[in-house]
């Protein structure tokens, strides 16, 4: 993890109720949550500023995170400059889980970001011991799975807008106020994340405002006005 972080003054045990930016009944949250008020783990929290490294790729993976306020990326850097951004992690979304002892993917706070980390060895050996938190573990490693599923269909077999359609539509989901999107990442960010250039992805969100399925309010707010329409180019 990199440690040139300023940490938030506060360390805590966990045994209540996710608070902060979280929503209400995150199915993520509430599993993150259950674990660590069971046992009793630790966790402490850390403030990162905006584009500001949490840990690197192939960095040792000590730890397990989950967004309190902000959003972090997961992305991996090609040899020739190039990123692909693998996950999007809203506030309540754990990150950071490893099949293996180091990261696959880099993170770093898209804009101010407060996370909430816990030792993945406590996490392990509370798993080993308790038939609860193993099942927990799983479900959260396995959500993680179907997500990394859907993203490579998206790259792999779904044209520009089937892909900003995609994402429009998953963001609608995850962030808290249906139908309006303060989207916390840039088009360039969306672009690394869907496989696109930041002009198609710009493209791509003017004809859907040219043909009244969203509108926008401010740089990155967007009103989603015909769900329906959206849905059916999300083929």
């Amino acid at each position: 993890m990199a440690q040139m972080l300023t940490q938030t003054l506060n360390t805590q045990a966990i045994n209540t109720q996710i608070v902060g930016k979280i929503a209400p009944g995150h199915p993520v949250a509430d599993q993150f949550g259950a674990i660590t008020g069971h046992v009793g783990l630790v966790a402490t929290e850390f403030s990162y500023r905006k584009d500001e490294e949490i840990y690197g790729e192939d960095e040792p993976a000590e730890y397990v995170y989950q967004v309190v306020s902000g959003a972090v990326s997961s992305y991996k850097l090609l040899s020739d400059g190039r990123r692909q951004i693998g996950a999007f992690h809203l506030p309540g979304d754990v990150f950071g889980l490893e099949s293996g002892p180091a990261h696959r993917l880099a993170a770093e706070a898209i804009i101010d970001t407060t996370v909430r980390l816990v030792k993945r060895a406590s996490l392990e050996k509370a798993a080993g011991t308790d038939v609860q938190v193993a099942r927990k573990l799983w479900a959260m490693t396995a959500s993680e799975l179907r997500h990394a599923e859907d993203h490579m269909l998206l790259l792999g077999r779904k044209t520009a807008m089937e892909r900003v359609a995609t994402f429009l539509l998953e963001m609608d989901r995850r962030l808290a106020v249906a139908g309006m999107m303060a989207l916390p990442m840039c088009r360039r960010d969306i672009g690394d994340y869907l496989g696109l250039t930041l002009e198609t992805v710009s493209r791509a969100l003017s004809q859907l405002h040219a043909q009244g399925i969203l509108g926008f309010s401010g740089a990155r707010q967007i009103v989603l006005r015909n769900r329906q329409r959206l849905q059916h180019l999300d083929a």
